[in-house]
């Protein structure tokens, strides 16, 4: 597999007591040091940002802001400051996704790109929730005009909704975005009937769910609802935002997984990769606040990717309400045969 660190994206520094905060960075660099399959990885390290390909999903006046920003400190949002170096460290993450998809397009081996700031609550025209530029809009937008994809597939599994990714593909059929994420939670977006519009109409999949639901329903949603999703869709990419502040530690959410359902879920993607897009799938590193919590995490992804831990799939106990909210799904959901 393909991954992607660099510890310059430390130099992007939002200030004291910010959740996001360069240390995430030097947890994952500690967790790779002594990771058990390191020979099976091709490290390549961050690739220095333009602005011509986040225009593809930017609006010029947001980027004409963070211009005149940057090599300064600004408050973009109440979540999202930046210092001297952030506008130059978020371009480049926009850019090392391209170049792990490059690679990921080139052996058709799966990738990680393990960069900061994350990017799916920026919006076409402003930054938001600690996120300056949308790194999984960017990727989907280079699969469609470089790499001759028809149909992405943007899979987020963050705890919190991606609403600058829903935005900013709402209205197209040609970008799916699925989203498990806690709600009613920051940001406010993400309910249910939120399924697109226009010709995207039935093209973004929320999949909301209440504090404290733990690994059995976040897994069977991966396991038994977003398959059948991307069967019916075929994407000719997949990208996937990884947040991985769904964990039962993290705190800023409540949803009480464990590393071993982030293991599954990765299990699932995986193996919707294979078989639906000759394995092309780039995982994008997004939430994830506490850092023992996140290495722990990631590590157990790598480890499913890379194929050195086959899960046993268990028989999950049946979440409370899971029939009425299978039966709502497909009361807003008519275009997926559930």
């Amino acid at each position: 597999m393909i991954v992607l660190i660099d510890p310059l994206f430390a130099q992007h520094d939002p200030g004291e007591g910010h959740p996001e905060r360069p240390e995430r960075i030097f947890a994952l660099l500690q967790m790779l040091q002594t990771f058990p399959y390191r020979a099976g990885i091709e490290f390549m390290s961050l690739r220095r940002g333009s602005w011509r390909e986040v225009a593809w999903v930017h609006a010029d006046r947001y980027l004409d802001l963070l211009k005149e920003v940057s090599g300064s400190r600004a408050v973009l949002d109440p979540d999202t400051p930046t210092s001297p170096n952030s506008v130059d460290i978020a371009l480049a993450a926009a850019a090392s996704t391209l170049a792990v998809a490059e690679r990921v397009s080139d052996t058709k081996r799966p990738g990680f790109a393990m960069i900061r700031p994350p990017g799916h609550h920026a919006e076409a025209d402003r930054a938001m929730g600690f996120c300056l530029l949308n790194n999984a809009a960017v990727g989907a937008e280079w699969a469609l005009r470089e790499a001759g994809a028809r149909r992405v597939a943007i899979i987020d599994f963050d705890a919190h909704h991606g609403n600058g990714t829903q935005h900013i593909f709402y209205h197209r059929e040609d970008v799916l975005y699925v989203s498990t994420h806690q709600f009613p939670y920051y940001p406010g977006s993400g309910a249910m009937n939120e399924s697109g519009a226009g010709r995207g109409e039935g093209f973004t999949v929320n999949f909301p769910l209440q504090a404290g639901v733990g690994d059995s329903a976040f897994i069977r949603i991966y396991e038994d609802l977003v398959p059948i999703i991307l069967e019916q869709y075929r994407p000719d990419w997949i990208f996937v935002s990884a947040g991985y502040d769904a964990h039962r530690k993290d705190p800023l959410a409540q949803l009480e997984v464990t590393e071993r359902g982030f293991a599954r879920v990765t299990q699932s993607l995986q193996r919707c990769a294979r078989d639906f897009c000759d394995g092309k799938i780039l995982y994008l590193l997004e939430g994830g606040y506490d850092l023992e919590a996140l290495a722990a995490s990631v590590s157990e992804s790598l480890k499913v990717i890379l194929q050195k831990a086959t899960l046993q799939i268990d028989p999950l106990a049946e979440p409370r309400g899971w029939k009425e909210y299978i039966a709502a799904l497909r009361q807003v959901h008519e275009r997926w045969r559930f």
